[in-house]
């Protein structure tokens, strides 16, 4: 029998709970031994629980027994989760989260203190939920350099996008449903944002790329200034409008990292995935393109790959799988200024006045256009010179009312 205790009963936590108790012969044909439930820490009570003896308020209570050897934790936030997460390592105790704040702020360091302790830190839930990314990419697709990754990694935002180019819902009445159905939180700023999106691409960058990639070093862009007018011209292009989180391995080592809305083709596999959904692309140069796709959260999604690391700890009790990156400063990201993109501008202004300052671009005709209203896209350029050209344009009297990255997905 192997003891494990569980930091938090949310949402994912109960689930989590629930998986271990529920599918106890399935787990116990996997790994030859029962998982056993011994602790859960959580303040508040649950007499009604199956497992309401096993509660704790008391975190010395998992760090002090020797018989717990994997430690979940589904808390969320930094603290005090970094805090008891650090300890459990330090005490030779495997560690497996689904905290994506935790991983994409302090990572390096605690997968540093699990090799030095010979434990496991996992986390394949903290990115895509249920879907299965940080094992493939870490095992499966080994063999191959990785060119770029790009995905659609925030539920909330796609869902509201989707309402958008489908039923013609403005932001904010969108945003509301989102809520109403429990997809957005009360406060959305961490999804609408792209801070959430922003945890996961550097949390799969770093796994790609080798070191760490903070949330502070990616340029990001969340989608609050997207607008109805945007997504029918999007239409015109032959494209949709998606929230992606994308970074891509430069020639000389570096890497091009963001977050940001994009127009993606029509043609492109990111394309159809709608609503609640996450896909994440990963491009790689023995492969090609692979696509995952499915629920980015949820309850039992989210405590599935919770629990499958889980599993995984328990079958590496004595050895330490090979998930590692080392900390980084900065130095391999290249400055997003320089990174390389067209972009759809929509302004008022006239085409002439536009192809002045731009040169070289691509009209975007639209029946019910606004009169004096015109939408294009450019020719493929560093960001930074973009935003000189933007202000060029203004400065001969243009008002430029929005701009887009196009993705090259």
């Amino acid at each position: 029998m192997i003891s494990v205790a569980i930091m938090g009963h949310g949402v994912v936590g109960s689930g989590v709970a629930e998986i271990l108790t529920t599918h106890k012969q399935k787990l116990f044909a996997s790994i030859g031994e029962e998982i056993y439930v011994k602790h859960i820490l959580d303040l508040r009570e649950f007499p009604d629980s199956p497992l309401a003896d096993r509660f704790t308020k008391d975190f010395n209570d998992i760090l002090n027994d020797r018989e717990v050897r994997v430690v979940v934790e589904v808390m969320g936030g930094l603290n005090p989760a970094y805090d008891f997460v650090k300890k459990c390592l330090k005490s030779g105790k495997s560690v497996v989260t689904s905290n994506k704040e935790l991983v994409a702020a302090h990572g390096a360091e605690l997968l540093q203190i699990a090799k030095d302790e010979n434990v496991n830190f996992l986390f394949e839930a903290s990115v895509g939920g249920g879907i299965p990314i940080i094992r493939p990419i870490s095992q499966c697709l080994v063999a191959n350099i990785v060119d770029e990754i790009a995905g659609i990694l925030n539920g909330t935002t796609n869902f509201i996008l989707t309402k958008m180019i489908e039923d013609g819902m403005q932001f904010d009445a969108a945003l509301k449903l989102a809520q109403d159905l429990g997809f957005a939180e009360r406060n959305p700023a961490a999804d609408i944002e792209g801070h959430d999106a922003c945890r996961k691409i550097c949390i799969l960058a770093s796994l790609a790329f080798g070191k760490h990639v903070y949330p502070n070093f990616v340029h990001t862009e969340g989608i609050t200034e997207i607008t109805l007018e945007d997504v029918k011209y999007a239409e015109a292009y032959n494209c949709v409008i998606k929230l992606i989180g994308r970074v891509k391995r430069l020639d000389d080592g570096k890497i091009d990292i963001i977050v940001a809305p994009m127009f993606v083709p029509n043609k492109s596999q990111l394309a159809n995935i709608d609503y609640e959904f996450n896909g994440i692309m990963v491009r790689g140069d023995c492969t090609g393109d692979v696509v995952f796709y499915g629920k980015g959260a949820g309850k039992l999604p989210t405590a599935s790959a919770v629990v499958a690391d889980v599993v995984d700890c328990c079958k590496h009790l004595k050895t330490r799988k090979f998930l590692f990156w080392a900390d980084g400063n900065g130095d391999n990201i290249l400055p997003y200024e320089e990174s390389v993109t067209a972009m759809y501008i929509r302004a008022n202004t006239t085409f002439e006045l536009a192809q002045e300052v731009f040169g070289c671009i691509d009209k975007i005709e639209k029946a019910d256009s606004p009169k004096g209203e015109i939408a294009f896209v450019t020719a493929q350029l560093p960001y930074g010179e973009i935003i000189e050209k933007i202000s060029a344009l203004e400065s001969k009297g243009a008002k430029v009312i929005s701009k887009i990255r196009i993705g090259d997905l």
